[in-house]
């Protein structure tokens, strides 16, 4: 892959995590129980950053170690495979917990590659 692929690779996730935090805020973990489309909504972007990660090429992935590119797309492939058993816990502490430090590590490599 060339590195504009690799970058809009990168735009993708960048903008899939802004949007589930964007989505969770001034929400709760029982919003996801009560609210069907907050629960599918957050699942899809965690798809599209799981997709999009996989389709960044191995020589950028291993240019930015720090963004845990395996469990990221161990994560969608997870999802994927098991629509019928996601784990509504495990969104919410993806979303609330992981994505701030995912978004920074990907927007540092984003201007890294820009420049």
């Amino acid at each position: 892959m060339s590195k504009i692929d690799d970058l809009t690779r990168l735009k993708h996730i960048r903008d899939a995590a802004k949007e589930a935090l964007s989505f969770t805020k001034n929400r709760t973990r029982e919003d996801l129980d009560s609210d069907r489309m907050l629960s599918l909504a957050l699942v899809r972007l965690i798809e599209i950053i799981g997709e999009a990660g996989n389709r960044v090429s191995e020589p950028c992935q291993a240019k930015y170690l720090r963004i845990p590119w395996r469990q990221i797309v161990g994560m969608r492939n997870r999802i994927i495979h098991a629509y019928f058993d996601v784990d509504l816990d495990i969104i919410w502490q993806v979303v609330t917990q992981d994505l701030g430090s995912l978004l920074i590590e990907v927007e540092e490599a984003i201007k890294d590659l820009e420049t």
